[in-house]
């Protein structure tokens, strides 16, 4: 028997997920959680095969999850409605042996946790086709003001927490938005938020 721990901060969609994989002959919904950090728990308490989890949600997300229980001998499915190659690449780093997008249908989860048990990992194929068309164009550096510009930060401020000048960092602001394709600070990162690349 498959053992399944399911964490998904919507309460009719969770439901609904473990009334259908209980359905299915060889699994059983062991745990379920509405978020991060309840999943971990309940993946410790009840040492399931699998945990399928979304990536939004209360307090931990599901990434954030997943790189808890890397080495603890439960798989992590990633459900989620995001195909963005930011959030598809941390899932893959913190081992998650499936990123499946909500849409698909509803046997395919059932299948693909199946092929997971068999030592497969299944990832969607939209992702594939995202995650190698597009790599974040930002250096560290640019990562690392692009995050404090999202903090609410100005140019000086950004400046004395780099120990740069701030020419320096109004130079990094344009290269920033020219590789971004974006007109302003707040569409960068907006951008950058959609792309699923803020860590």
């Amino acid at each position: 028997m498959i053992r399944i721990v399911i964490a998904e901060d919507q309460r009719m969609l969770l439901g609904a997920l473990a009334s259908l994989l209980d359905l299915e002959e060889d699994m059983t919904v062991v745990g379920k959680a509405s978020n991060g950090e309840d999943a971990v728990k309940l993946v410790h308490q009840h040492k399931p095969d699998i945990c399928i989890m979304d990536i939004e949600m209360p307090g931990k997300s599901g990434l954030d999850a997943a790189e808890e229980l890397k080495g603890s001998g439960c798989k992590v499915i990633i459900l989620t409605t995001f195909a963005r190659s930011g959030y598809f690449e941390r899932a893959v780093k913190a081992g998650a042996h499936g990123y499946l997008l909500k849409d698909s249908p509803s046997e395919e989860l059932a299948s693909s946790i199946r092929s997971i048990m068999a030592g497969k990992r299944i990832y969607a194929s939209e992702l594939m086709d995202e995650a190698y068309g597009e790599e974040n164009p930002l250096t560290e550096r640019e990562k690392e003001v692009l995050v404090l510009i999202a903090d609410g930060k100005n140019t000086k401020e950004i400046a004395s927490a780099l120990y740069l000048t701030t020419g320096t960092v109004r130079n990094y602001i344009s290269v920033i938005l020219d590789k971004l394709q974006v007109s302003n600070r707040i569409e960068a990162i907006v951008r950058f938020k959609e792309k699923g690349w803020f860590k």
